[in-house]
Formats: structure tokens, C-alpha cells, sequence
């Protein structure tokens, strides 16, 4: 890697280790997601409600919808508790959860919008105040059986009835949403409702049991108020299905995630891999040594075998090796048998290599002669040589290869 790449990548690299130190130390902001879970500590949670009305009766969680629950041989009794930012039955459900109440049980919704099917069913009409152009306000909350008013601290999309028909259900106010401090403004936000044998609170401020409520001032004493209305002797049913909080989470990541050292470790490790890819991810091994090829000696090597033999006055060998060197010439280069060299050899030559006769003649004499004797000068030797040089490179010009 370059030397500059490398500097780039520490400045890189510590710089993203600084801003992850500032964001891993920077306060965690405010969490104000919806979720009343009995579980969460969070602002929308309810923990501190659920956990100190655990502590005066026995609660029992349901984990599944109204629709399984209350499809058993042997219906349970009591008191079905429902606590979300929106609680919505389709039809089925609805006439389960009403068929209930009928029996003589009691429903309690406390939910900041309600499927218009149960409000129809009880003759009621909500909707949300708008007062500000963002559809929120914080107004307070008051109750029947208190005489001091509740304020909310933050903003809500307060919902309030705007009808209630007692034609066919007998419906009692139970509290009521004052805007601008005024008796004027307020207007019904817990009722009532007689249904058969049972009966149905309906709640629409959901965030008057949420932990940022319940722990500011004297709040706590609405939830205390509001609950009075409740049977404390029959059985409690906690519904954990319509929750915006889950309870429980299955995957790993959530958890990892949720917690703020552990998402920036996460982050970090992710980081780095991606950095190892871009830098280090290209194959790497050791430098391949170059070798060189070979040399052919061949030329070299029959160089000084030739010096030998002329030091040594070897013309002899010298002699026969070149007659023999210019037979294969002549069995490569025109296609002849050197077996017997006699008269019909020569003239086939001849006309292959376009020499004439004179010549071709005296050369395969000197040839028979040369390899006859024992004894070769030096000066035979080289006109052996020049002979031979002559005949593959005839002077009339004509090419060696004739057909």
C-alpha cells in the first residue's frame, strides 16, 4: 500500500474513532415512542402504573388476542384490562369481547383511538379537539369522585366524546379533558357504559397511565381515582396483545441495538470490515522470483570443441564430422538417401540444388577421396570447407530446392 493511502487511513480512521466516542458519550435524547408495556421504563411505558396496581391485586396476563382467549369451554370471569394507544376489534372479536360483558364482566379500554364498530355499538361519537394547527394540545384531566384537576406536561392528541346516546345503553361521565383551565371547555373523556349484565369503561387518554404522567406532581392520585371505579374482588385480566410495545423480543439485534455501547460497538466492528475489504481485501502473496530462460550453448559449445580440435591438429575427425554434418544437410534439406553416394545420387542432387555437374562431381570425389585416407592436412581440410560452402550457396544464383 502506498505511503499516502496509509496516512489517508489514519486520519480517516481516527477521525470516525472521535466521532464515535462523541456520539457514544453525547446525553441519549428523550424516548418518547409509544408503547404501554407494563415492562418498559420509557415515558409511554407503563412500569411504574402496572407495577404498583400489581402490588394492591392480582393480575394476570394475556398474551393473546380477545378472540382466543374468551373462544374457551370455560370463560374466564373478571375484569378485561386494555391499555394502548389504539385499540381496534373487527367484528368477530367485537361480538366475542360484547357476548362477555353480557354475561355479567366488566371491559375497561383506555386507548387514544377506538374502532368506530365498538363506539357505534354503545352510541358513542369521538374525535379528536383541534385546537392547534399540529392536532396537539395539554389540557387537563379531571374526574368525578376528585375535585382537583390533573395537568398533562406534554403535548396529546386529545380525543373526547362528542355524543353520547342513552337511548338503549345507560352511560354514566366519569372524567373529563378542561381545556385552557376553563369549565366551559371541558368535555367527556371516561364513560361509563351498562351493557347487559356487565359493563364497558371507555377511556381515551391512555397517557394519564403512562410513567412521564404518573411520576410528576400528584398524578399518580388520577390512576388511583380512575381505578376506584373497578372491581378490586374480581380477577384482573392484563391484555399484552394490543400493545405498541412488545413484552418480549426474539431477535438478538434488538437487544443490541436498544442497548447504546453495544450499538456503537456493532457499528464500529461494521465499520471496520468494510474498511479491511477496501484495503486489504485485494489477494496478496509473495513476490514471484523472475527466472531467466536458459541459454542455447549449442553454438557455443561446438565453437570450442572445434578450438580443441584444431589446437590438437585433429583434421581428420574434423574432416569426417563436417562430411557428415553436409550428408544430413542433403537428407533434410532436399529428401535424398547418402546411403550409397554413386552416379544417380549425383545427378539427383543436381537437379535438386541447381549445381552443375563439374562441381557436384569434384566435391563427392574429394569427399570418397578424403574418407579413404588416413592422414588430412590442414589445407585439405579447408578446401573441404570452401567446397562445401560453394555447393549450397551455387553462384549462378539459382535457388536449392527443385522439384
Amino acid at each position: 500500500m502506498p505511503r499516502s493511502w496509509k496516512i489517508g487511513f489514519g486520519i480517516f480512521f481516527l477521525v470516525v474513532l472521535a466521532l464515535t466516542f462523541l456520539e457514544a458519550n453525547e446525553p441519549e435524547p428523550l424516548n418518547m415512542n409509544v408503547s404501554y408495556s407494563g415492562k418498559d421504563k420509557i415515558p409511554l411505558g407503563t412500569f411504574a402504573f402496572f407495577e404498583s396496581w400489581k402490588n394492591t391485586r392480582e393480575i394476570k396476563e394475556i398474551n393473546q388476542p380477545p378472540f382466543e382467549f374468551l373462544a374457551k369451554e370455560e370463560l374466564p370471569e373478571g375484569i378485561y384490562f386494555f391499555l394502548n394507544d389504539y385499540v381496534v376489534f373487527d367484528d368477530n372479536e367485537l361480538n366475542k369481547v360484547l357476548d362477555w360483558v353480557n354475561r355479567g364482566n366488566t371491559v375497561f379500554i383506555s386507548a387514544g383511538y377506538i374502532g368506530k364498530n365498538l363506539l357505534d355499538t354503545l352510541n358513542l361519537e369521538a374525535r379528536t379537539d383541534l385546537r392547534n394547527t399540529d392536532f396537539k394540545s395539554r389540557p387537563e384531566l379531571k374526574l368525578k369522585n376528585r375535585q382537583e384537576n390533573f395537568k398533562l406536561n406534554f403535548d396529546i392528541e386529545a380525543l373526547t366524546f362528542t355524543k353520547i346516546d342513552s337511548l338503549e345503553h345507560k352511560h354514566n361521565i366519569l372524567g373529563t379533558t378542561v381545556f385552557s383551565g376553563k369549565p366551559s371547555e371541558e368535555k367527556p373523556n371516561f364513560v361509563q357504559t351498562s351493557f347487559g349484565k356487565g359493563e364497558i369503561f371507555v377511556h381515551t387518554t391512555p397517557e394519564a397511565f403512562s410513567n412521564y404522567f404518573l411520576l410528576q406532581e400528584q398524578n399518580y392520585r388520577y390512576a388511583e381515582a380512575a381505578l376506584t371505579y373497578l372491581d378490586s374482588d374480581k380477577t384482573l385480566w392484563w391484555d399484552n396483545y394490543y400493545k405498541s410495545g412488545k413484552s418480549f423480543y426474539s431477535s438478538p439485534l434488538y437487544y443490541l441495538l436498544g442497548n447504546k455501547p453495544l450499538k456503537w460497538a456493532y457499528y464500529f466492528v461494521i465499520l471496520a470490515t468494510v474498511l479491511y475489504l477496501i484495503f486489504q481485501g485485494k489477494r496478496r502473496q509473495r513476490p514471484i522470483p523472475i527466472v531467466k530462460t536458459l541459454e542455447n550453448k549449442t553454438y557455443d559449445y561446438t565453437r570450442n570443441i572445434s578450438n580443441l580440435y584444431l589446437e590438437q591438429n585433429r583434421y581428420r575427425e574434423m574432416t569426417l564430422k563436417k562430411i557428415e554434418l553436409f550428408l544430413d544437410h542433403i537428407r533434410s534439406q532436399y529428401r535424398l538417401s547418402t546411403q550409397e553416394l554413386n552416379s544417380d545420387f549425383e545427378e539427383k542432387l543436381m537437379a535438386k540444388s541447381g549445381n552443375n555437374e563439374t562441381e557436384t562431381q569434384e566435391l563427392f570425389k574429394k569427399i570418397r577421396q578424403l574418407k579413404a585416407q588416413e592422414n588430412i592436412s590442414k589445407e585439405e581440410f579447408l578446401q573441404l570447407t570452401r567446397a562445401i560452402a560453394s555447393f549450397k550457396n551455387p553462384e549462378n544464383g539459382k535457388t536449392g530446392n527443385h522439384t
